[in-house]
């Protein structure tokens, strides 16, 4: 180079970008350990120390996304805001769709199965099988957290506690720690017995309290991308582990509550989980990577399925605009009838029973019956229940849009994936 000639990294003019800390991995401890039961193998009985897992305090971190990260990041919040703010008319149904297709997804994400009819039978509160009893809980936990980071602009402890309680409380094991941060030592993977081949060994319960606190704080901070920090909020608590059970559920909850806190959403629930389950290991594996402080493809891979997730909700808000007309064409009620009043409630509530229906619309009891078995009689309808008292019935379109919907998102993953 000739005196006085600057390269490009030396010339005066030139913008140096600032250096990217790398997110710091998890720390370990050894610590010993007492067998809780003589069940198990012999490996199980004779286990004596074990290595738990030390999550670093990142409350006051700094973060930033990395460059090849910033376009899909912007591209997932426009379309985010996009269904979030669209479809006025309707969005009381989408509102309900997402969030039930939400929760059924973060409910199979952990190996929770049930049909849809099922489902609807236990959103109904009729005695169904537990799975579906579970995804309901699932339903009213992730909108209790998301509903108070909206109302108070906060995510807190309570919140988190309250959720949990509505996951578990009539869980048939795990009940009685509903609502309660764990006392025990619990770990993911491996023997049923001890932590003994765990993929993880979770932080000492009697850390649990410091690191929720931490973690609330980096969660309640502004100075962060909205995407990244959910991001790394959900990495974060699925490492701490706070719950005896339910964790991965709450965990997700955490990033639709981050968004809504955040102003992302204002109406909607962004059904992300139906993108993780798409590919669940792949999921898991970069989860499991934050431990080791890898957590950019965790955030990009995140901003992928929300941009993808938004997208197949507003094809389904379309949907949904369209229902009401398609179900007048097919059974032609009477304008100001029972049939047509009904047709006008089911995309809000597409899980209905007479005595839904009489405090909906304003007709006589004998014409919401006759109502009710002309449109089951017609195709727009179905009952979910099989008996003659206290039937229940769910619109057959909505429903099957929210088995769309997830199908949808977990097809579009796997061509992102696969162009990637």
């Amino acid at each position: 180079m000739n005196s006085g000639e600057f390269s490009e990294t030396t010339r005066p003019d030139a913008v140096t970008p600032p250096k990217r800390e790398r997110w710091p991995a998890h720390d370990s401890d050894t610590r010993p350990w007492v067998a809780q039961t003589r069940s198990g193998s012999r490996e199980d009985r004779m286990l004596k120390e074990i290595t738990v897992s030390l999550p670093p305090m990142i409350g006051s971190l700094p973060y930033t996304a990395p460059p090849a990260a910033v376009a899909q990041i912007e591209a997932a919040i426009q379309a985010i805001v996009a269904v979030d703010s669209s479809n006025p008319n309707h969005i009381d149904a989408l509102s309900g769709l997402l969030l039930r297709t939400e929760s059924v997804a973060s409910s199979k994400i952990e190996e929770i199965e049930a049909s849809m009819d099922d489902f609807a039978r236990a959103t109904a509160g009729i005695r169904s099988n537990e799975a579906a009893t579970s995804m309901v809980a699932a339903s009213k936990a992730l909108s209790q957290m998301i509903n108070s980071a909206g109302e108070t602009g906060l995510i807190t402890l309570n919140s988190m506690l309250d959720a949990h309680y509505s996951l578990m409380k009539d869980d048939p094991h795990d009940g009685p720690y509903a609502g309660e941060l764990r006392s025990q030592q619990n770990w993911i993977g491996g023997s049923n017995y001890s932590p003994i081949g765990a993929v993880h060994i979770p932080p000492p319960p009697q850390t649990v309290g410091a690191y929720l606190a931490d973690l609330i704080a980096f969660a309640n901070r502004d100075d962060i991308a909205a995407i990244p920090q959910a991001a790394i909020v959900h990495a974060q608590f699925e490492s701490i582990h706070p719950f005896t059970d339910g964790n991965g559920r709450i965990g997700r909850a955490l990033i639709n509550a981050v968004l809504r806190r955040r102003g992302i959403t204002q109406k909607v629930v962004i059904p992300i989980a139906s993108a993780m389950l798409a590919e669940r290991d792949h999921y898991f594996s970069l989860v499991n990577n934050y431990r080791r402080g890898d957590i950019d493809p965790f955030v990009t891979d995140l901003a992928v399925s929300a941009e993808i997730a938004a997208r197949a909700a507003a094809a389904s808000a379309e949907r949904l605009g369209e229902f009401p007309t398609y179900w007048s064409t097919i059974s032609k009620p009477r304008a100001g009838s029972a049939a047509s009043q009904i047709l006008g409630i089911l995309t809000t509530h597409p899980i209905i029973s007479a005595d839904d229906v009489a405090a909906l619309v304003s007709s006589p009891q004998s014409s919401i019956y006759a109502a009710i078995e002309r449109l089951e009689k017609d195709g727009v309808i179905h009952q979910v229940t099989n008996r003659q008292r206290d039937r229940v019935w769910g619109a057959t379109e909505v429903l099957a849009e929210l088995d769309r919907l997830g199908g949808r998102i977990a097809e579009q993953m796997r061509e992102r994936r696969a162009g990637a």
